[in-house]
């Protein structure tokens, strides 16, 4: 597993974790359709892209032209 993969699954569960948080101590009501909804669809989509290595943002910014790689 790669740094990058492991920086999208941590940085994913820590987005859900604070919407959750959010949610249960009353800051934030996920019953409602709100923009917190948007939130945890990215949140998930980096989790689930550092496990799966499906990302559908990837895909559409190589479709676009842009170069992959480091670049340091």
């Amino acid at each position: 597993m790669t740094v990058e993969r492991i920086v999208r699954i941590i940085a994913g569960f820590f987005i859900m974790l604070s919407l959750t948080l959010a949610h249960f101590s009353g800051s934030i009501d996920m019953t409602q359709i709100s923009w917190a909804w948007f939130t945890a669809f990215v949140g998930f989509n980096l989790f689930q892209s550092g496990l799966t290595r499906f990302c559908p943002m990837d895909i559409m910014l190589k479709k676009a032209g842009v170069k992959s790689g480091c670049g340091l």
